[in-house]
């Protein structure tokens, strides 16, 4: 019996932009990826092994987990009980890979560390993988969910320039988006009044890259939202729950919100009602068991968004499928297991530009948010690293959560 061993692996949108064995992540994603390698453990079942960059980074965390309980001994003892309980590698083994997602890049990798094929997905596999993460996809599930009252959205896979050009011309504004790749990379926001020679450009090299470009119209974003959903072979597609969260003005993703599902639910009722929520899930659920068929096992998220046209609030169902494990998820994880049902609070991937940083953030988190737990050991109030912090740290990943008395 081999082990399951989970891994960090964010360069996967890039990665698979690029789709050659060869890619090379930029240095900031490989600064992120060792930050951030400790974050599986938080998802990973019992039993199974975390691919870590340094284990001095497990120590560190260890540490500072039990340093946000202020050396209370009790609330240490019971921090331990629901923490995960996965083992830690550094090597590459035989074993079973569970990353954040499968790309050429990762497989050559393996490959070259020993790893046989029998423990790894094949060419045709991976390439499968890439067709159904392209953003023209929603393409195939965008129709059969706009026919359900409530709904809206409009998008277009554009093969030329003047296919292009006649979109941005009949919109006024558009976004343009890349078919492959990052959260907030590969967007740009365009207008017929100010079409540039440069943003042609642009367009002109995801279109000689890539084959096509999309196109949308520029929406007035409420909400942004998503479904999340776990596929498996035998047991099909599921509902995995919602993930409510953050970006920024260049649609960065920032953090997601700690809160039931019930309980965000009920705040997109106050745009649109219940039932086009779940309407919309359960067309999903049809449409990606199609769609992805035995072709994809794991995690997987809908983004959608709320939005006003014409003076009503409107749910954008598929804004893009986010065919690999992602932060949404990782915060529904976590606050279903871990935080106080009747908590609330916020799950944050922080960037910070300089060195030394990250360092002062999680000491005045520390002293400004000390950690509560319940009795069961569920997190009541209070700030927790999620990934260890030192001086040299850029990337981090931690949660405030507040609200909560018992």
């Amino acid at each position: 019996m081999y082990s399951t061993v989970y891994l960090f692996n964010p360069d996967y949108d890039m990665a698979m932009a690029n789709f050659t064995p060869y890619y090379k992540s930029p240095a900031e994603i490989v600064r992120m990826a060792a930050d951030l390698s400790v974050l599986p453990w938080w998802f990973a079942e019992e039993e199974s092994k975390v691919k870590v960059e340094d284990m001095a980074l497990v120590s560190l965390l260890q540490e500072q987990l039990k340093e946000s309980c202020g050396g209370d001994k009790e609330r240490e003892e019971m921090l331990d009980r629901w923490l995960p309980h996965a083992g830690w590698t550094t090597e590459w083994l035989p074993a079973h890979y569970i990353p954040w997602g499968w790309t050429p890049a990762l497989v050559y990798r393996l490959r070259q560390e020993g790893i046989g094929m029998s423990f790894l997905p094949s060419e045709e596999a991976v390439a499968r993988l890439r067709f159904l993460s392209s953003r023209q996809r929603c393409l195939e599930i965008l129709p059969a969910l706009r026919s359900i009252d409530g709904t809206c959205g409009e998008m277009k896979a554009c093969a030329s320039m003047p296919e292009l050009e006649e979109f941005v011309q009949a919109k006024g504004e558009a976004v343009l988006k890349a078919p492959w790749s990052g959260s907030g990379r590969g967007l740009l926001k365009v207008s017929s009044e100010s079409w540039s020679t440069q943003q042609a450009g642009w367009a002109a090299r995801i279109l000689r890259v890539q084959g096509a470009l999309m196109a949308e119209p520029v929406y007035d974003k409420v909400v942004d939202f998503a479904m999340e959903f776990y596929t498996g072979k035998k047991e099909g597609t599921r509902f995995a729950g919602y993930s409510l969260f953050e970006t920024d003005t260049h649609g960065n993703y920032k953090l997601n919100f700690l809160l039931p599902d019930a309980e965000i639910e009920r705040r997109l009722e106050g745009y649109v009602s219940r039932q086009v929520l779940h309407e919309v899930k359960s067309g999903l659920l049809s449409a990606l068991q199609h769609l992805l068929k035995d072709d994809y096992e794991g995690y997987l998220g809908v983004d959608m968004m709320v939005c006003r046209v014409a003076g009503k609030y409107k749910l954008h169902p598929c804004v893009e499928i986010n065919l690999r494990m992602n932060m949404g998820v990782v915060s529904r994880l976590f606050f279903d297991r871990y935080v106080f049902p009747s908590s609330s609070g916020q799950y944050v991937v922080e960037h910070y530009a300089a060195e030394g940083e990250a360092l002062e953030n999680h000491h005045r988190c520390l002293s400004a948010c000390p950690l509560k737990l319940s009795p069961d050991g569920r997190i009541l109030q209070g700030y927790l690293p999620l990934t260890p912090v030192q001086a040299a740290t850029h990337y981090q990943v931690y949660v405030v959560v507040s609200g909560a008395e018992v």
